[in-house]
């Protein structure tokens, strides 16, 4: 029957539990409740009593009900068939409970992450009485687009002889694939595994420090805030400031492998219109959809608080693995203000002493511990795999000096901070450049860099001057310096997110534009004899630039348009030399 116990207190989703054999934290118990089973987790044991967190709604619980305790940790099925699902926190396929169970989700209901009685054509990379350890290739199979490769187990501590590995075949998840030997014992080897969430996997030779910019497609952040290849990365903002959006069109554009999307708390709206959206999605880099490399992880606000916890952990433990196999994999959390949200609620329930704002005193140590699992490694077989994670915030109000903010801001290596004005005044994205920051190199030359950053600093200074005195109060020199900012601001760093060419650029064009503005406007001056056709000037240099950077650019009229932008900034510095 299993080590039980009896409920004794009940307090939302934490549920007190009175036990009498030995109990332990983070193993998963099962509340037995009529003819359901409601899976919970112990996160605290005090004497005989356990306290649990329950991953479901939690009417219609009784004192003294039953209690069944597993001995096992919150884990992850980890094997093929994972990529193109939609699962909940719990690691459950939403779509097989919809067709089960229909649209609303039914408590207690839990279904296998990957089924066992599909068959993969299994190739075998392994020789017999080849030594192996955790992470080690045994054989692959083709999921989509990739090898997935089947590995020696990560909880395989040690060195393992391979006894004996099945021929190239069609196989399932019952069916051992190869039996490994220690200590004249042996052990089967599945292609599925299983792995706690809430533990790294550390299955790799070394880590390595991120170097290589992750190019997103996205102008703004590749030039002047990079995110590095394994690197870390937050998006606050205000609600409706465009988060979600971004991280959408990150995902789709970005040169990575693998994307998990974490929906953690999200309003219903915005994860059904992904649910909506992501299926059919063509994917721009293999021309296939893009779920065929998308895990999507889905916990709304509406579902329950416990559940939203463990979806952080589920997903990035599907990143890791999927690193494993030699992979960039990009995972998207939204938001980890609602996830921090979670934790409140808990500790709060728990009765702990709370830190700043009611969040509790570990909460620092917990965001940190997450981000802390993205990285560069290299493999056991020198094959280098990466995660990299990017998180958005939702601070209230916007105000970016809260716990959840000011926690994630320590640990993460790129700040992009969203702005209401600059949403309001719909300028694409909504990333603030006077607010945010990068510790990454860009593939832009470092001076550049900090040179167009002081221009834009400069622009917002002359801008917020001319509210004061107006346009009549500064100088020539100060307005062109003033255009040459909300220019630079207008035709590179604002993307149309619905032009099909403007929406990504890849990093050669992006390369180009930005040498070619630096150069030709930026660093030159020009003769304009009055604020009026300094005005006019500019506004003509938009419209040439507007054009520049829309479907004309894949058109044999690039090189046209490329000419009159030139001819037009030399009539400019003709004008002047002639002076």
């Amino acid at each position: 029957m299993g080590r039980r116990g009896k409920i004794v207190k009940i307090v939302g989703n934490l549920v007190a539990v009175e036990f009498a054999e030995a109990v332990y934290q983070n193993e998963v118990a099962y509340i037995l409740h009529n003819e359901e089973k409601l899976k919970s987790e112990v996160i605290r044991i005090r004497g005989n009593i356990a306290e649990l967190q329950v991953y479901e709604r939690t009417e219609g619980l009784k004192i003294g009900e039953e209690v069944e305790f597993t001995g096992e940790l919150l884990s992850a099925d980890l094997g093929p068939g994972l990529l193109g699902q939609i699962f909940d926190g719990l690691q459950n396929p939403l779509s097989l409970l919809a067709e089960k169970y229909g649209f609303f989700l039914k408590r207690g209901a839990y279904l296998k992450a990957l089924p066992e009685e599909n068959f993969w054509e299994f190739i075998p990379l392994a020789k017999k009485g080849e030594k192996v350890k955790a992470g080690d290739r045994l054989g692959y199979v083709f999921e989509k687009i990739f090898k997935h490769y089947i590995m020696v187990p990560f909880s395989f501590p040690g060195i393992f002889e391979v006894e004996e590995i099945v021929p190239e075949g069609k196989y399932n998840f019952k069916q051992p694939i190869a039996y490994l030997k220690k200590e004249d014992k042996v052990y089967e080897v599945f292609m599925k595994q299983s792995w706690p969430v809430k533990i790294p996997i550390r299955a790799y030779r070394e880590r390595l420090s991120p170097q290589k910019t992750l190019v997103t497609k996205i102008r703004l952040i590749d030039s002047l805030f990079p995110i590095a290849l394994g690197g870390t990365y937050c998006i606050p903002g205000p609600f409706g400031s465009g988060k979600t959006v971004l991280q959408q069109l990150i995902s789709k554009h970005a040169e990575i492998d693998i994307v998990v999307i974490a929906a953690c708390g999200e309003r219903a709206g915005e994860v059904v219109e992904v649910l909506r959206t992501f299926p059919e999605l063509t994917d721009p880099r293999t021309g296939k959809l893009l779920i065929d490399r998308t895990i999507i992880i889905c916990n709304t606000s509406a579902m329950p608080v416990a559940a939203r916890e463990s979806s952080v952990y589920t997903a990035v433990t599907l990143a890791e693995y999927y690193r494993q196999m030699g992979l960039n994999v990009l995972l998207l959390a939204d938001s980890t203000s609602r996830w921090a949200q979670a934790m409140r609620e808990i500790s709060g329930r728990l009765e702990e002493i709370p830190g700043e704002e009611a969040f509790p005193a570990y909460l620092e140590s917990r965001i940190a511990a997450f981000y802390e699992r993205a990285g560069v490694v290299r493999l056991n077989d020198g094959s280098i795999g990466s995660v990299t994670i990017g998180g958005t915030v939702s601070p209230a109000g916007g105000n970016f000096e809260e716990p959840v903010t000011q926690a994630t801001l320590k640990v993460v290596g790129a700040f992009l901070g969203l702005s209401r004005e600059r949403a309001e005044a719909r300028k694409y994205p909504a990333i603030d450049p006077l607010i945010s920051w990068s510790k990454y190199k860009s593939f832009i030359e470092e001076e550049r860099v900090s040179f167009i950053h002081s221009v834009l600093r400069r622009a917002n200074d002359i801008y917020q001057m001319m509210k004061v005195v107006g346009e009549e109060g500064i100088t020539l020199e100060d307005y062109i310096e003033y255009l040459k900012g909300e220019f630079f601001d207008y035709v590179y760093l604002q993307q149309y997110a619905f032009d099909p060419v403007d929406e990504a650029t890849t990093q050669e064009r992006q390369k180009y534009i930005f040498d070619f503005i630096y150069e030709k406007i930026i660093q030159e001056e020009f003769l304009l004899e009055n604020k009026e056709n300094a005005l006019k000037f500019f506004q003509k240099l938009r419209q040439l630039f507007k054009t520049w950077n829309s479907e004309i650019w894949q058109s044999a009229g690039f090189k046209d348009l490329d000419r009159e932008i030139r001819e037009f900034l030399n009539e400019r510095r003709k004008v002047k030399s002639n002076v």
